[in-house]
């Protein structure tokens, strides 16, 4: 776990990051990255401490499921009840995506041996940051070359956006209304041609619980980008919004981004 200050922030944020077990003893190898965003309330250490993704990166690299990576968790939130900012987009007074783009992921790519192109670089996250990892994905085209969504939060609608509370700073109702305003689903909905075939560049994965608050809008993604004929993988398994459910996800999604 590490920490860099953001002076697009203005303050400082945590990191984690697993390094593959050969990382010290072959100093030549460069690897492909996987960027792991974790969802609302949470921090950079749910992952590994909840999703336990050493763990099952460990297993399946062992048993040759997975390729070698460097997966890297940033820390995009904390506790709502206690008036932390939550959220991969950019908001009045929280510019995160602007942090990740031009301060997190140039460091964390010139800090380890990664594959810097796009073939080598991959987005998923869960909830919030499974829209976060769609979002950055989709007008990001040209960095990633896979992103796989768990639970994911992808679109808002208006009547759930607060604007009174958006004109006071809520931080929570800044959130939604970003969701609602970067909505992934109204992404693919009002693409033309050029941008669906942007869209097709990327492999898409769509995974989610049917017994999870936010199935609908995993469905209406999945929906949008067939009629847009844009290819995308969709795994609807048994169980809600839940660690349980990510982490056994991560046994789908470690062997396929790469």
């Amino acid at each position: 776990e590490h920490t860099v200050k953001s002076e697009v922030l203005g303050t400082e944020r945590n990191y984690t990051v697993y390094l593959p077990a050969g990382y010290d003893i072959d100093k030549e190898k460069y690897y492909p990255v996987l960027y792991l965003l974790h969802g609302m309330d949470g921090t950079n250490k749910d992952w590994f401490d909840r999703g336990h993704v050493k763990d099952v990166m460990d297993q399946l690299t062992a048993s040759g499921e997975a390729c070698e990576m460097i997966i890297v968790s940033p820390d995009a939130g904390g506790s709502v009840r206690e008036g932390m900012w939550n959220g991969y987009f950019d908001m009045k007074g929280w510019h995160y995506e602007e942090f990740f783009f031009n301060e997190f992921l140039p460091l964390i790519e010139k800090s380890y041996r990664i594959k810097a192109d796009k073939a080598h670089r991959a987005i998923a996250g869960l909830s919030m940051g499974g829209g976060g990892a769609t979002s950055y994905a989709q007008r990001h085209a040209d960095m990633f070359g896979a992103c796989y969504a768990m639970s994911a939060y992808l679109h808002q609608d208006a009547a759930g956006v607060d604007a009174q509370k958006v004109a006071e700073g809520n931080k929570v109702a800044l959130l939604f209304d970003a969701a609602h305003r970067l909505s992934c689903v109204d992404y693919v909905k009002n693409a033309d041609e050029a941008r669906k075939q942007e869209l097709r560049t990327v492999k898409w994965f769509v995974d989610c619980g049917d017994d999870d608050f936010l199935f609908d809008g995993n469905i209406d993604f999945y929906q949008a980008m067939r009629r847009a004929h844009i290819p995308c993988q969709l795994r609807v398994r048994d169980g809600g919004h839940t660690w349980e459910y990510w982490h056994s996800a991560l046994y789908i999604a470690l062997p396929w981004v790469f």
